[in-house]
């Protein structure tokens, strides 16, 4: 059935307006004054923003980590996405050596299949360059549509990569159109503060933090950004936490480098005294980057207003406290990395960000769906509210006040690191190409319905984001 939605203000990361959208077949079909079609199903936005779904480029759903599995999988997770105005979710897909990187995808594709209630797409870790990758590559950029890659700087002896993988996967990153990502700390520089913490007796999970310091995050950063800028390629620093990366991101970007940053909203509003919590609370707080000192705060909401940093993702790894989080109640470095965000990402960051004045309604639209669409090959067909596009729509009521508690969040997960904030605004319809997944904020979408999302590459969707902006200049040139 065509739905209608009316009275609505519609906001997009460069409108707002008011403006009725009739969407047919899980497409905008058509955007203005008093639209009329017969037979089509009303949805009253009156008094709500209109906003396109978030697409949240950093999620682990049904992920191995530290010895145990991840709480949420594709359908726990997507579905609690869903309930806090996501429609699209980047997830990770894990790697090994020697195994051919299709049987990893392939394990990725059966861990989603007939659960998500959302659209969904891979990022694909890199942890090796052989003849074997090098020769599959291609396929998985330009055939599969994963025009992402991840390499991990950190974990040491389980993920990180050597500083000569990465260069290698900018370069063939740089030949195929695809965007390098890449977890910037400085494992092996890590490997050895945990060792000397443990060795003094300091297992508390706040150590978790001190061995992880900023400097070093902020050192690994700019050597990656380095390392593009040697290779000409492209680069996308995930999780950023701290003042000394924003200034190597933005040093770089100053300096013509490729290079995009990417925050969460933890990083935003919490800091590192929550891991000094007793009874060994704090390890609800444990995940990599750790969370920092309070004034790093300011430098984040900075780079996000400036458009230092473009992007907010959840980094979505959630892990039960009692039964998972306590595997490391004696040694803080066996405690999994990892928390529950993927269903307040998008609220905080409009109580937080707008609410507070601290961004723009546009900027809003644009950190959190726009620019990730067109980061990873998304737009338009998501990130944005024109006709064309799939009906991923968000109704928005910016006036309502709420607690964010485990008690009733839908994650799959039994707490929430966010326990007791106040925020205001609320998702309360939720759309995927069309189809009610949240309806006046319950539950409404069906497991499997989510579909693989195949991307285009970094290079294409540059080449023709380039191309829009020159039409829409000409068409503004020929007006005046």
């Amino acid at each position: 059935m065509a739905k209608l939605i009316q009275n609505g203000t519609i906001v997009t990361a460069v409108d707002q307006y008011q403006a009725d959208i009739l969407i047919e077949g899980g497409i905008i079909t058509q955007i203005g004054r008093n639209v009329v079609r017969e037979g089509a199903e009303i949805i009253d936005a009156a008094g709500h923003y209109v906003f396109p779904g978030g697409i949240d480029p950093h999620t682990h759903l049904d992920m191995p980590f530290g010895g145990t599995v991840t709480a949420d999988d594709f359908e726990t997770g997507t579905r609690a996405a869903a309930f806090g105005g996501t429609t699209t979710v980047i997830d990770f897909c894990l790697t090994n050596k020697g195994v051919p990187l299709s049987q990893s995808v392939q394990t990725w594709h059966h861990k989603a299949a007939g659960k998500a209630v959302i659209d969904y797409s891979f990022h694909l870790m890199i942890a090796e360059i052989t003849d074997d990758v090098l020769a599959e590559l291609p396929k998985m950029i330009h055939e599969e549509g994963i025009t992402s890659l991840k390499v991990f700087m950190a974990y040491k002896n389980v993920f990180q990569a050597d500083d000569g993988t990465l260069y290698r996967t900018l370069l063939e990153a740089k030949r195929h159109g695809a965007l390098v990502m890449v977890h910037a700390e400085n494992g092996d520089v890590i490997e050895y503060l945990i060792k000397e913490a443990l060795e003094a007796g300091n297992t508390d999970p706040i150590y978790h933090a001190l061995t992880r310091p900023s400097l070093i995050e902020g050192e690994a950063t700019g050597r990656a950004a380095k390392l593009t800028e040697l290779a000409g390629s492209q680069l996308y620093v995930v999780h950023v936490t701290c003042e000394e990366a924003v200034q190597q991101i933005t040093a770089a970007r100053n300096k013509g480098v490729d290079i995009w940053g990417e925050t969460c909203p933890q990083y935003l509003v919490l800091d590192q005294t929550y891991l000094e919590q007793p009874n060994f609370e704090g390890a609800k707080y444990v995940w990599s980057p750790p969370l920092r000192p309070k004034f790093h705060q300011e430098a984040l909401w900075t780079a996000l207003r400036t458009g230092q940093l473009q992007t907010l993702g959840s980094d979505q790894c959630s892990f039960n406290f009692v039964g998972q989080k306590d595997l490391g109640l004696d040694d803080f470095s066996k405690i999994p990395n990892g928390g529950p965000c993927i269903e307040d990402r998008f609220s905080i960051l409009y109580s937080e960000g707008v609410a507070k004045g601290r961004i723009t309604l546009n900027q809003f639209v644009d950190i959190v769906s726009t620019r990730s669409a067109k980061l990873f090959g998304l737009y338009p067909k998501k990130g944005t509210i024109a006709v064309g596009c799939d009906a991923d729509i968000v109704i928005f009521d910016p006036y309502i006040s709420r607690v964010i508690s485990a008690d009733t969040h839908h994650m799959n997960v039994d707490y929430n690191p966010f326990e007791g904030l106040e925020i205001k605004g609320e998702p309360v319809t939720v759309l995927s190409r069309g189809e009610f997944v949240i309806r006046d904020k319950k539950f409404a979408g069906t497991p499997g319905s989510g579909q693989f999302i195949k991307r285009e590459t970094y290079q294409a969707a540059s080449a023709d984001l380039k191309l829009l902006k020159e039409a829409a200049e000409d068409k503004g040139a020929a007006h005046v």
